[in-house]
């Protein structure tokens, strides 16, 4: 008998084309640049996080940091990640109309993945992800951070491949995350694996 996590996804990076569909906007090009950890981070968060509430209120379940910047002493792109859960991120008119009022910009739409939705922020700079409340890849953006806060060894890969990748001289975000997901689905394997919870057959990529 194969047992499945619930959190588990295949290793399937996306396509060109499949980058292209989701984009709202076209992207320029732009030096993806890795700093060390920085202790003002939080504090960034908690500024996006108050924009958020202001804009959407109640209909903001949750918001949360996440990505890089959430887990103390790693590196990462100096970009604010945040999840944030609505009743339906499907129902854009919703929600959109005011985190657009709040100086937020859509640039991703994937109805296709759970209806996420990316926006952009900046002061600080920002990617808001909404998602409609118990889908499954806020949940998995939840035990990646937590992982990762206390465990060393896969913090520590994570940001040697982070740096390398910045000095290969990628200039679009997108492929910079393509490039960063075998080692990621690896360090879901792990966490998979050590959750009592849930009983989970590695499956090695």
């Amino acid at each position: 008998m194969i047992d499945t996590h619930p959190l588990w996804h295949p290793y399937e990076p996306p396509t060109d084309e499949e980058i292209a569909q989701a984009r709202v906007a076209p992207v320029l090009p732009a030096p993806v640049e890795v700093v060390p950890p920085d202790p003002g981070w939080p504090d960034e968060f908690e500024r996006v996080r108050a924009r958020v509430v202001d804009a959407l209120g109640a209909r903001a379940l949750s918001v949360e940091h996440v990505g890089s910047t959430s887990v103390p002493g790693l590196w990462a792109k100096p970009v604010i990640d945040v999840d944030v859960t609505v009743a339906d991120s499907g129902d854009e008119a919703s929600y959109l109309p005011d985190l657009e009022s709040a100086g937020f910009e859509l640039r991703v739409r994937e109805p296709q993945w759970e209806e996420h939705r990316c926006l952009r922020g900046e002061d600080p700079a920002a990617n808001v992800h909404v998602w409609s409340t118990g889908c499954v890849e806020a949940q998995r953006h939840r035990a990646f951070r937590d992982w990762l806060r206390e465990n060393e060894d896969d913090r520590r890969a994570y940001a040697v491949l982070k740096r390398d990748l910045a000095g290969q001289g990628f200039t679009d975000v997108m492929d910079y995350n393509t490039a960063k997901g075998g080692l990621i689905y690896d360090i879901y394997e792990r966490i998979f694996a050590a959750d009592p919870a849930h009983p989970h057959t590695p499956r090695p990529r």
